[in-house]
């Protein structure tokens, strides 16, 4: 009888551990280099995190380690999700030059329109050719920035003949190789690193996008903004992912992994692109009124860099090829995902605006 009774009481307890278990909150560390005054960690990760608390019931919360808090350099982000350090990273994988090639195809010269569209077609390539590459991680989502620009100190830039003898800062192996066919003499650097590089003359301008440059003061080094004719596509722009440690998505109950789930994705990818579309004109204004100088480069203009910028698909379709994989078809493919999701957008405009 003893027995039996401790046997139910030992029984009861497993099933009050179980519960309290499964009700125990689980804490995402979160790890990026922005400063947490720029408009991504606003305006996309303190909403996502606070998103999934809430669809959780409180179950599952973020506790966000911005600027690099966590230690390390960014482009170390990619290896400390890999490995644990961080739960969740948001970084650039260009940041880690050649190690994620397959998604590089989004970063040549003159590929994207918008960032939502783009962001969107990313996400459908990388299920269709690279979800191999990303195998270490858990990708929650990708997607790239709105149209990036040229900024210089000391001389506008309006021809490519403007670009010789420049120093310039660019986040990955593209746009490094962008610049240097430009005539210019790249040097690569993550965003925390631009600002005190230009303080010390190190470089002598950088291409970003505007959203960025008022977080980190880069509107007061510089006195020129080159931008391109809007009506084509974009100059350059940077992949970007949001990822998750395997093991702890692993170790989820199947509740909260599917609160990951339904905040993951697609979905997400297009949201974050929006995001950085609707981004340009507030912080451009700190240029303006700074009293800056700005010049559009005309497409008669842009022809000419577009020509030159071609050997960089030459390099990235000869890459792929030497690795067993059809460039051709990959490139198409992107293309194609661009084209398609671009297409989508503006119907869906078209709707709103005859509504």
């Amino acid at each position: 009888m003893r027995k039996a009774i401790a046997g139910l009481l030992a029984g009861a307890l497993g099933v009050v551990a179980a519960a309290g278990a499964a009700a125990q909150e689980v804490v995402l560390k979160v790890h990026h280099f922005w400063p947490p005054i720029a408009m991504g960690p606003k305006n996309h990760l303190e909403p996502w995190c606070a998103k999934i608390q809430q669809e959780s019931n409180n179950r599952m919360r973020c506790q966000i380690f911005p600027a690099m808090q966590l230690g390390g350099t960014p482009a170390q982000l990619i290896d400390q999700v890999r490995d644990g350090v961080a739960d969740i990273v948001w970084t650039l994988p260009g940041y880690t030059a050649g190690r994620f090639p397959v998604m590089e195809v989004f970063e040549l010269p003159f590929m994207t329109q918008t960032a939502e569209a783009a962001s969107r077609a990313a996400w459908r390539y990388y299920e269709k050719h690279a979800t191999k590459e990303f195998a270490g991680v858990k990708p929650l989502a990708f997607h790239v920035h709105d149209q990036g620009y040229v900024h210089t100190r000391e001389r506008q830039i309006r021809t490519l003949a403007d670009f010789q003898g420049l120093k310039m800062r660019a986040p990955t192996r593209q746009t490094n190789r962008m610049l240097a066919a430009f005539g210019a003499t790249p040097v690569s650097m993550p965003l925390p690193a631009v600002t005190e590089a230009m303080s010390k003359g190190v470089i002598d301008g950088f291409v970003l996008p505007w959203e960025v440059i008022p977080s980190v003061k880069l509107h007061e080094m510089v006195k020129f903004h080159t931008e391109t004719d809007p009506a084509l596509p974009s100059l350059y722009t940077a992949v970007f992912v949001f990822a998750m440690n395997p093991a702890k998505y692993a170790s989820l109950p199947p509740e909260l992994k599917a609160v990951i789930d339904r905040n993951s994705g697609l979905e997400l990818s297009g949201q974050i692109g929006a995001l950085w579309d609707r981004s340009k004109a507030p912080a451009r204004k700190a240029a303006e009124e700074r009293g800056n100088t700005f010049y559009t480069v005309p497409a008669t203009e842009l022809a000419h860099w577009e020509r030159r910028a071609r050997t960089l698909y030459a390099e990235w379709l000869a890459d792929m090829n030497k690795r067993g994989l059809d460039g051709n078809a990959m490139l198409a493919d992107a293309r194609a995902l661009i084209a398609a999701e671009d297409a989508a957008r503006a119907k869906a405009g078209a709707g709103k605006a005859g509504k």
